[in-house]
């Protein structure tokens, strides 16, 4: 099953909040126009290596089983193009969404 959460960040913005529901896990991701949060299935490397031409804005953080604690864990490791945004490992969901709109 898969559903879809708006979720208000910052100035009242909405971004929107995916679960996808598989079997023994749910993966879990928050997405911008511009980048996306997700929980520890996200391949951080890949999207740094061979993936790098897209110039993906994203961030991994690991152990987060709902969208709610996707928001407030820190990032265990983010993407080239996310630190050109100033978004860094360590860096709650939240905040790293915030600079994803800016």
């Amino acid at each position: 099953m898969i559903e879809l959460k708006p979720i208000t960040i910052g100035d009242e913005v909405t971004v929107l909040g995916v679960e996808v529901k598989l079997p023994k896990t749910t993966l879990i991701a928050i997405t911008t126009n511009i980048g996306y949060i997700m929980c520890g299935a996200l391949d951080v490397g890949l999207l740094n290596d061979r993936l790098s031409s897209r110039k993906i804005v994203a961030g991994r953080a690991v152990g987060v089983k709902t969208l709610e604690e996707l928001l407030v864990a820190p990032l265990e490791s983010v993407t080239h193009s996310a630190r050109e945004l100033g978004i860094n490992e360590g860096m709650i969901g939240a905040e790293a969404l915030q600079k994803m709109l800016d």
